[in-house]
């Protein structure tokens, strides 16, 4: 399976009670499609994943598969805490039809290298195409460039990576293993073109919920070799994670930024809040400063 381009790892957007706001959903598909996304990743982490019941995240996932149909890849986050729930999560997913789940490694509890491999040794039950999701910021530890081409030569289910890990050395490491074996993917922005120059195959970002279209000309420029233009596009992306993401709260930010661009995406979900005002009046500053609003 091939996976390429920019992937949005899409909000989920809630009412001031916590509900799911369909109208905005559908709006804001539209809105990512319309830029040139490879394809949408729903239930992730800029989602609120974590914090949907499993209902809520089956009817997310056909609510998005539905109208992305063939216009785009749906993937589905799937990670949960343990393994049994991981294997449930990723049965409803495939059930749904999505091409594939980004799957993160175990957290709260803090695994050993042979408990994660045997977690994705044991989802390999599952027919349906895994990207290993490896974000340190939220298990608390980072998965091994070895470890990880272990699992990719056990599991045939594992068809990428998306390594949020930032660590320039762990991405060249990664396609240095097994770049030629699965799709390599960012999750971090700062790392989209380097990631892109030493091979990989594209990003899952979440700035991408408030820039696609930056995003994705960066993915093309890099693409077609155009160095001076792709890296144009970095630092625009790398400024505006700064801002959403290392600045402000992840989620609320990358909101407020939809907002201003004329897409309502809601706020997010308690225990999460949103942001203040004085954090909406920077957000609006930083996104004028570079004619993004």
């Amino acid at each position: 399976m091939k996976l390429e381009g920019i992937l949005v790892p899409n909000v989920t957007p809630f009412d001031g009670k916590g509900e799911i706001v369909w109208d905005y959903l559908a709006d804001l598909v539209e809105y990512w499609l319309g830029a040139g996304v490879y394809g949408l990743v729903v239930n992730a982490s800029t989602g609120e994943g974590p914090l949907l019941s499993r209902e809520e995240k089956r009817a997310n996932i056909e609510f998005v598969r539905e109208r992305v149909g063939s216009r785009g890849k749906v993937i589905a986050g799937t990670g949960g805490i343990g393994t049994r729930e991981t294997i449930e999560l990723t049965e409803d997913a495939k059930n749904l039809g999505v091409e594939a789940a980004l799957v993160t490694t175990p957290f709260f509890f803090k695994p050993n290298e042979e408990e994660i491999y045997q977690h994705f040794v044991a989802l390999n039950a599952v027919d349906l195409p895994v990207i290993l999701y490896n974000v340190p910021k939220f298990t608390g530890y980072t998965v091994s460039p070895g470890l990880v081409d272990r699992i990719v030569d056990e599991c045939s289910n594992v068809v990428g990576i998306k390594d949020s890990s930032g660590s320039p050395g762990a991405m060249a490491e990664n396609i240095r293993l097994f770049g030629d074996k699965i799709n390599v993917l960012s999750g971090a922005a700062d790392m989209t073109l380097p990631t892109l120059s030493m091979g990989g195959t594209g990003a899952i970002l979440a700035v991408a919920n408030a820039i696609p279209e930056v995003c994705v000309d960066l993915y093309k420029a890099a693409v077609k070799g155009d160095l001076k233009e792709a890296g144009g596009h970095q630092m625009t992306v790398s400024y505006v994670n700064r801002v959403l993401v290392r600045e402000n709260p992840q989620v609320a930010a990358v909101k407020v930024a939809l907002k201003l661009k004329g897409h309502p995406a809601g706020v997010p979900r308690a225990p999460l809040k949103p942001l203040t005002e004085d954090g909406e009046k920077t957000v609006l500053r930083n996104l004028k400063a570079l004619k993004l609003v």
